[in-house]
């Protein structure tokens, strides 16, 4: 069974969305301060690498995981 991932599209100008964010846009956890906790934990990886720095740059592409649910950035149409 393969794990469904969603997508985030950047914003029309964006080039990248922190970290942080990810987690709280997409409602994969309750709000910036326990994103930025998980994160610190080294509970959540990018493109299968453990990330700890909570205001990383994720651009196009890369897949942010946590807790089972992952999301790919991707260029908005």
């Amino acid at each position: 069974m393969t794990a469904q991932i969603e997508t985030l599209a950047l914003l029309p100008g964006e080039e990248y969305i922190e970290l942080y964010k990810i987690l709280k846009v997409q409602a994969m956890i309750g709000g910036g301060g326990e994103a930025k906790f998980v994160i610190s934990e080294g509970k959540v990886t990018v493109d299968g690498e453990v990330e700890t720095r909570k205001r990383k740059k994720v651009r196009a592409g890369e897949v942010v995981s946590f807790n089972g649910e992952s999301v790919q950035i991707v260029i908005a149409p």
